[in-house]
């Protein structure tokens, strides 16, 4: 059954059959194989899957993101960050950095930071005299921080899948990393904008000007206070919260900027339902195929085998960060959690390694992998939106990948920037 599996999986992505389909049919093939299980497990297993109070919490968040996004917010997020850091060297490709951090606390998701304030931001850039490719280089780097600062879908899904940690554990834990993310990203733009002469220094803003931009970004600047304190406070849980998040959403865009209505609102429930159908069908999917492995005692296997590398915990974080990074090259970060995790999660416990610490490795990693060539989601996202060659994005983005690659290196050898933050609150160890 085990190489049935592997090999309807290889053959699968090879010929190009969607992801959440090479999934579903490997598992099938697999089970039809081995002929001793019933096939009605598949459909179980997919219900099973999604059967989940916790991940409502999931179309929640995408509601609220595009609720948001068709307010209007996008632009008072530019506006605001341009007053902060616009005159600086690189500006624009800094309030790039600064927008996508602040808009990561409303999506918590790359792909709808890349496609809904990325492609405003780099057109913005382009017109300015950016490089088209470094424009969208930029804009895809930026993009990953979306999984990281929270509230986070890939968290929610990963929560999920690992009773060792919680939502709200995985949102503080997403903190320090997401800042370190920004910062790395702000220091590499400023050394290749300077290197190519992109953004030369304008007028700073008064503070006239910054007060005016704050007070019109205020309700998306508001919205992770108001979930973060929710959840922590015990007003709510993270479910409850994404709930409360759309209900902000839709009142900041009825009547603070006041550009909602029913024609778009109803526009937006049906893109949103589109898009939450679609991961939903990726958690089911993997779902069955995530059983299988279990049932194939892969992650015994697997455990023994970087067990049999080293008994060093940092030995073992580095071996798992190879791996994970070589599958997130090639796997979507949503099937890649829930496919990965149950396999590797149990190895923070028999190598005494924090498992806050060990998912944020995790989470870091395989957001990195959405712009890591030769798959990169993000890549062909931004790609798409901007006409541009995937080839050349690709080498552009390097620098910027190679600044988050400092920034992993560093979460993984030391635990205490993913456990601090959620120390404090007490959702470490």
């Amino acid at each position: 059954m085990g190489v049935a599996l592997l090999l309807a999986f290889l053959v699968g992505l090879a010929i190009g059959m969607p992801l959440a389909l090479v999934m579903g049919a490997a598992g099938l093939i697999a089970l039809l194989v081995e002929g001793k299980l019933s096939l009605l497990s598949v459909p179980q297993r997919f219900f099973n899957g999604i059967d989940s109070f916790p991940l409502m919490a999931v179309p929640f968040f995408i509601l609220a993101a595009d609720l948001m996004t068709a307010s209007g917010i996008t632009t008072a997020l530019l506006r605001f960050a341009n007053a902060l850091v616009g005159h600086i060297r690189g500006g624009l490709g800094h309030v790039n950095v600064l927008s996508s951090m602040f808009f990561a606390g409303i999506s918590g998701s790359a792909l709808a930071d890349a496609a809904g304030p990325g492609s405003v931001e780099m057109r913005i850039m382009t017109q300015a005299g950016y490089d088209r490719d470094y424009s969208a280089a930029l804009t895809a780097a930026t993009a990953v921080i979306g999984p990281i600062i929270p509230p986070s879908i890939i968290m929610v899904v990963y929560a999920l899948t690992d009773s060792r940690v919680t939502v709200a554990g995985l949102f503080l834990a997403g903190i320090v990393p997401g800042a370190l993310l920004g910062l790395a990203l702000f220091a590499a733009n400023h050394y290749l904008c300077s290197r190519y002469g992109y953004g030369p220094r304008r007028r700073s803003a008064t503070w006239l000007e910054r007060a005016i931009a704050l007070w019109r970004a205020v309700p998306v600047l508001a919205m992770p206070a108001i979930i973060l304190g929710g959840i922590l406070s015990g007003a709510f849980t993270a479910t409850e919260a994404s709930a409360v998040a759309v209900v902000y959403a839709l009142l900041a865009g009825l009547f603070w900027t006041k550009t909602l209505n029913a024609r778009i609102i109803a526009k937006v429930f049906v893109q949103s339902a589109l898009v939450s159908s679609a991961a939903l069908l990726i958690i089911a999917m993997a779902s069955l195929f995530a059983w299988l492995l279990t049932l194939l005692q892969i992650p015994q296997a697997l455990a023994s085998a970087i067990g049999s590398v080293s008994t060093d915990p940092t030995v073992v974080m580095l071996t798992v960060a190879v791996f994970v990074l070589v599958c997130g090259m090639f796997i979507d970060i949503l099937p890649a959690v829930i496919i990965l995790v149950p396999v590797l999660a149990p190895l923070s416990d028999q190598f005494g390694i924090d498992p806050l610490h060990f998912a944020m490795a995790i989470v870091l990693n395989l957001a990195i992998g959405l712009i890591t060539p030769p798959v990169g989601g993000v890549l062909f996202v931004v790609a798409s939106v901007g006409r541009l060659r995937f080839e050349s994005l690709a080498r552009r983005v390097l620098p910027l990948l190679a600044a988050e690659f400092i920034v992993l290196i560093l979460v993984v050898l030391v635990p205490a920037l993913s456990t601090t933050v959620p120390r404090w609150f007490g959702y470490a160890r």
